[in-house]
């Protein structure tokens, strides 16, 4: 078959093959790919977006429970992993599968990127245009598309408010509003499973649709297999339908663009000839942690938005904190205790807080070719974050005790609920890695940006070496970790290569 201009194509239900033409063909429908479709579109050109993963309609996705968006729209129902080598935890590594890819799941949280990052990238690293002044309009037209609104304090949930008052009492520091793309929230605090008001602008509500409606067509249910050439120009792509039967795709493009992010990235890569030697090389994840304490008084930590606020006070050891609290079902699934000691502690879960930590890491991780569909990634933890996970559970439990919590549940695997008085007699430090319990929601690399032909993947402007009409414009090409949650850095960035298309 073939598609009109300005169509959505559920690929399962298509009969026969795929053939299209356009002027670029863009592999995957997430921040990154999102982001180039709606410049590109902006500018007439023809382009065509594959998306491996489903289209679930946001209203669909919103009147789901969490346990219907984990089977239908996040990859491996929310259970994919990253191995830990050496004293490395394993990391459970959540990201989207389906139209909007990873922004449908988040919680729409929007930082800039650093100064100090972008000044080590633009310095060391040589990358001048991604100096804090070069990235600035990117950054102020992503905050446009996506309404990047700053988090009022009315809209912080009892759990975050105890949360930082004990932060005040330990470091005399206050808690900093935290900016979302979103519009009218109302305080649902589900946010990764779908806003029920469509107030969460992801990208398969602020870009896509109107990408679709300048003419783009949007193929779902589409894995792409490799990248075509005609000698060192990359001339389209070939893939296949979801469903049996293997029905080819093919596209036909002027240019390619990959945005399947970092874990998928390199396979395509690979799978369509890219030889480099850091390709799959130098991913960081922002091994991240959930700290829960209960008080005796209700906190309601699922009332209010779901990230409001978070501090800066530790990021000089690699540490930032932010709120999150996520649906009480699946707060209480993770509490500790079996049968009734277990019930006991469910019941109350209004009176339980929540805060996360994230560690600032090295790329210490890697992207190989797996069995099967999947990658086998594994993840080795540098000194400084091996240190700083620890620290990191200890800070957060302090703080929940300078607020008056009666008991904190750290993230450490059989460790019992805590009290005050026993927390300073716990050794974390010399617990082994695999003890905690370590989540990611922030997989970058694997394909990173440089001026160095021998260490980067693609250069300045997000060309893939050595082969021509080839670009990636994802999370894949971030040079560092950031500290920080990535979503805004990716859509600037990768709005920064549509711009080097187009010129």
């Amino acid at each position: 078959m073939t598609a009109r201009r300005g169509e959505i194509v559920v690929g399962r239900h298509v009969r026969g093959r795929v053939t299209l033409d356009a002027d670029v063909v863009i592999v995957g429908s997430g921040a990154g790919g999102a982001t180039v479709a709606d410049a590109l579109t902006r500018a007439g050109k023809r382009v065509v977006v594959l998306e491996e993963g489903p289209y679930v309609p946001p209203e669909a996705h919103a009147a789901m429970r969490p346990s219907e968006s984990l089977r239908h729209v996040w990859r491996d129902g929310g259970m994919t992993f990253a191995v830990g080598l050496g004293d490395s935890p394993f990391v459970n590594v959540t990201m989207g599968r389906g139209v909007g890819g990873s922004s449908a799941v988040t919680g729409g949280v929007c930082f800039r990127t650093p100064g100090e990052v972008l000044d080590d990238w633009s310095r060391r690293l040589g990358l001048e245009e991604l100096s804090e002044e070069g990235l600035a309009p990117h950054f102020d037209a992503v905050e446009r598309m996506i309404h990047v609104e700053t988090v009022p304090p009315e809209m912080r949930s009892g759990s975050t408010v105890r949360f930082g008052e004990g932060l005040r009492a330990l470091t005399g520091r206050e808690l900093l509003p935290i900016r979302r793309n979103t519009r009218g929230c109302e305080g649902e605090g589900v946010c990764n499973f779908g806003c029920p008001h469509g107030h969460k602008l992801s990208v398969d509500r602020a870009l896509l649709p109107g990408a679709v409606a300048r003419g783009a067509v949007l193929v779902s249910d589409c894995l792409v297999d490799r990248v075509l050439f005609r000698g060192r120009r990359a001339v389209g792509v070939r893939g296949h339908l979801a469903g049996g039967g293997r029905r080819r795709v093919t596209v036909r493009a002027g240019r390619v663009v990959v945005a399947t992010g970092a874990w998928h990235g390199p396979l395509l890569l690979g799978r369509s000839g890219i030889r480099h030697r850091m390709l799959g090389k130098k991913l960081t994840l922002h091994p991240s942690f959930r700290v829960a304490a209960r008080f005796d008084e209700p906190v309601r930590g699922w009332a209010g938005a779901l990230q409001s606020a978070w501090s800066d006070a530790f990021m000089r050891e690699g540490i930032t904190l932010i709120s999150v609290f996520v649906p009480p079902a699946v707060v209480a699934a993770a509490i500790p205790g079996v049968g009734p000691e277990h019930a006991r502690r469910a019941a109350d879960i209004d009176h339980v807080a929540m805060f996360g930590a994230l560690v600032h890491d090295e790329g210490g991780g890697r992207v190989r070719r797996g069995l099967g569909r999947e990658p086998l990634v594994t993840f080795r933890m540098g000194r400084g974050e091996r240190a700083a996970m620890p620290r990191a559970v200890r800070i957060a439990a302090e703080i929940f005790f300078a607020a008056g919590a009666r008991e904190a549940y750290l993230p450490v695997i059989g460790l019992p609920p805590v009290r005050p008085g026993e927390l300073a007699g716990l050794r974390l430090e010399s617990l082994p890695g695999r003890a905690f319990e370590c989540t990611s929601q922030h997989p970058l690399g694997t394909a990173t940006m440089g001026v160095d032909p021998r260490t980067s993947v693609v250069d300045p402007d997000g060309r893939v070496r050595d082969v021509d009409g080839l670009w990636v414009a994802d999370g894949a090409i971030v040079p560092t970790s950031l500290g920080v949650n990535p979503q805004l850095t990716v859509m600037a960035m990768a709005l920064r290569v549509a711009s080097k298309m187009l010129g």
